[in-house]
């Protein structure tokens, strides 16, 4: 059974048979209606596929036609549009990783080849800091944007964000997309735009200020500087349940998905804390958003297509496997992502959720990056398995640094763990090591500093220090 497209048009104001799917921008459920689309969000899988292979086979025929980039890629791997039969055969396409779209920069600047529209209809230029490598320039339309807006909505309206709503957006307002599609998103939805940004000295002070005065309802930033805010407040002599918020969404770190680090902001501020967020690349970037249930991301599938992947085969895996996202647009004329290897770490699952939609979850969120693993003593160790220990244990002074080094030919595991004042310093470090050890695997250091030591940070926390190459390069001079 297919979904009915036409009523759809003519109740909620999108047409779904055109590609690019038409919004209007004038539509808006009512404030006591729980979903954006309903006959989509809830409805059967196999009908709601149905949807998302017609938007598949268009945006694939648009690039094929529009970009050199993937037409060459394409043709390499023997596929093409006419190969797309079933979602299913979507895994014949190759992936596409990061490095390439550097590449394809540097050859095709400003841009890259798999610009798909003229270069003078790029209506906002955003892109990476480069700190990792080449910047990565985003090139995006203007009707792109519209139809970024109105995911970002739909899916903050999953969130329990509403036009009465006045959203305080703390984040760098810069190159970064996440503050920027988290303002169009709710300007979009029709709530009070609060876009106090981040980043300036003094700005934390000042907008702990303007929050006590303001009582905004909900908040937008990452996870730690939510904290960070939170410490600030109380230095002031202000609860931060004083200042209202509703609801708090986040993206750019793991920490909203973390079970201690959602608790504690949660308890911290009275509010739902609610994660968020995928990849820059893919904007519409919080694709992967949690409802009001918050029992894990939902991936919005007929907005952005999402498939969990071996990490090294990049094959679809079944439910219930921990994988790496594979995402792919639906409705985006500029730069598309075919199969865009984003190099996270996550957990999918089909299980039903509370809230009535049907999409697939992430139930444990996206808890890592690939490349943020470290091993340690022949152990996986990921930083958020870390903090989920360290934010559920009474004392804990709230941050921490990991320092790994090699010593005697022997990786070395130091946990540099803040304590809130007036703790049993013995008995913390003694329940620290044994549930870091259980968690872990492997037995770590830990040195205790007072509260307030380490720093804060007003956007994506660096919380590990690997010192091991600095070893074998010594040991490398001493054995030329």
């Amino acid at each position: 059974m297919a979904l009915d497209l036409t009523r759809i048009a003519r109740e909620r104001g999108v047409d779904l048979r055109a590609w690019p799917p038409k919004y209007d921008a004038a539509y808006r459920p009512r404030p006591d209606e729980q979903f954006w689309l309903p006959e989509v969000e809830r409805a059967r899988p196999e009908e709601r596929e149905e949807l998302i292979l017609g938007k598949l086979r268009a945006q694939v025929r648009w690039v094929w036609e529009k970009s050199p980039f993937y037409r060459c890629k394409w043709e390499e791997a023997g596929v093409s549009p006419d190969s797309l039969r079933t979602l299913r055969d979507l895994c014949r396409f190759p992936v596409v990783q990061k490095n390439e779209l550097r590449a394809a920069q540097a050859a095709h600047p400003p841009f890259g080849d798999y610009l798909c529209i003229d270069p003078a209809e790029v209506a906002r230029i955003h892109g990476t800091s480069g700190t990792t490598g080449r910047p990565t320039v985003f090139g995006i339309g203007r009707d792109d944007w519209g139809r970024i807006a109105e995911a970002h909505a739909r899916i903050l309206w999953g969130a329990g964000i509403r036009p009465r709503d006045r959203v305080m957006i703390c984040s760098f307002f810069s190159l970064y997309m996440g503050s920027w599609g988290a303002l169009i998103g709710v300007e979009r939805l029709g709530a009070t735009a609060f876009p106090f940004g981040a980043g300036v000295a003094g700005q934390t002070l000042m907008g702990v200020s303007w929050a006590h005065e303001m009582k905004p309802s909900a908040f937008y930033g990452t996870p730690s500087y939510a904290l960070h805010f939170a410490d600030t407040a109380r230095r002031e002599g202000i609860d931060p349940r004083s200042l209202g918020f509703r609801v708090m969404f986040f993206s750019g770190e793991p920490g909203a998905g973390i079970p201690s680090t959602k608790k504690q902001i949660e308890e911290t501020f009275g509010a739902a804390c609610i994660d968020m967020g995928s990849t820059a690349e893919m904007s519409p970037w919080i694709t992967d958003g949690e409802c009001l249930a918050r029992g894990g991301m939902h991936l919005w599938q007929d907005v952005v297509y999402t498939e969990v992947c071996d990490p090294k085969t990049f094959q679809p895996l079944p439910y219930g496997a921990e994988g790496t996202p594979v995402y792919t647009h639906l409705e985006r004329t500029s730069q598309p992502m075919i199969r865009f290897v984003a190099g996270d770490l996550t957990r999918w699952t089909d299980a039903p959720c509370a809230c009535g939609r049907t999409y697939p979850r992430l139930p444990q969120g996206i808890y890592g990056r690939i490349d943020d693993m470290f091993i340690v003593r022949g152990e996986n160790i990921y930083p958020s398995a870390i903090e989920d220990v360290l934010r559920a244990i009474d004392g804990f002074g709230g941050e921490f640094r990991v320092i790994i080094s090699r010593r005697e030919a022997m990786d070395d595991l130091l946990v540099r763990a803040e304590i809130a004042t007036g703790c049993d310093a013995l008995a913390l470090e003694r329940e620290m090591r044994e549930r870091l050890q259980a968690r872990l695997g492997v037995r770590p250091r830990l040195e205790l500093v007072a509260q307030g030591t380490l720093p804060r940070t007003e956007f994506k926390a660096k919380r590990v220090i690997d010192d091991r190459d600095l070893y074998r390069q010594g040991i490398s001079r001493e054995l030329t």
